[in-house]
């Protein structure tokens, strides 16, 4: 059965009812007794599932993972990252040996 909201037109005394959808809507304010009482439109509850086999995050936006993922992160400061050592350069090619003269006269 849901809940209605109430306001007395009257005395202004605003209150909740529990009562089934077919029957038909009070009208006799409990605080002044006059018959002002007017239902409201409300825009009713939020549906969430909790418990085993629903996830809340399931049904979230990209930049709300992001943020709750950023915000889960540990406060500590990250430790300080040192640069690689650098591998030794390799040694430069020898150059190619020269042709020798040949000691032969022609």
């Amino acid at each position: 059965m849901p809940t209605y909201d109430y306001r007395c037109a009257a005395c202004g005394h605003a209150l909740e009812i529990f009562h089934g959808i077919s029957e038909k809507p009070r009208r006799t304010c409990p605080k002044c007794k006059k018959q002002k009482l007017e239902r409201l439109i409300s825009a009713g509850a939020g549906l969430v599932f909790k418990g085993s086999g629903f996830y809340q995050t399931d049904y979230r936006s990209k930049s709300y993972s992001e943020a709750a993922q950023k915000d889960s992160a540990p406060a500590s400061p990250a430790p300080e990252k040192k640069p690689a050592p650098e591998a030794p350069k390799p040694a430069p090619p020898e150059p190619p040996p020269k042709p020798r003269k040949s000691s032969k006269k022609r």
